[in-house]
């Protein structure tokens, strides 16, 4: 996540109900709350002006670098949501197998609808990414390849 992701204190219902215009990503996102409420055991906090964030880990790079970022994440953007909730493992990839219908970004998932995914699978893909933080507190998505 871009270091100019941080926490904002607006509440997360108003931003749905203002910045979603589709039923059905509002009922999607409405169950996406529920589901990463449950899966991280932490309140949903918006993030920056479009991230629905979970949970918190400070990170420091080797730069200096440093900064707070939410564990788990999505956000209901127009064309799909984005869904923060990947790290970078062999048991990561092994779930994208079973995901469903989606697009891979640089650090998230694009997903058009919440019926175009296995919940199951999103959900261990959550569990696995809440215990690479933990582990390494940081994203997988600052892992260099060589």
């Amino acid at each position: 996540m871009m270091a100019k992701t941080t926490y904002t204190g607006k509440n997360v219902t108003d931003f749905i109900n203002s910045y979603v215009d589709n039923e059905q990503k509002k009922a999607d996102s409405f169950s996406l709350i529920k589901l990463m409420q449950k899966w991280s055991n932490a309140e949903p906090k918006m993030w920056g002006p479009t991230i629905i964030g979970f949970g918190t880990y400070h990170y420091k790079y080797a730069s200096g670098h440093k900064g707070n970022a939410p564990v788990l994440g999505f956000s209901p953007r127009k064309t799909a949501f984005s869904l923060y909730v990947y790290s970078d493992t062999e048991r990561s990839k092994l779930l994208l197998a079973e995901l469903g219908k989606f697009k891979m970004g640089k650090a998230c998932i694009y997903v058009k609808r919440l019926s175009d995914i296995n919940i199951s699978a999103l959900q261990e893909l959550c569990i696995e990414s809440i215990n690479y933080i933990n582990e390494h507190h940081e994203c997988s998505c600052r892992k260099r390849t060589n």
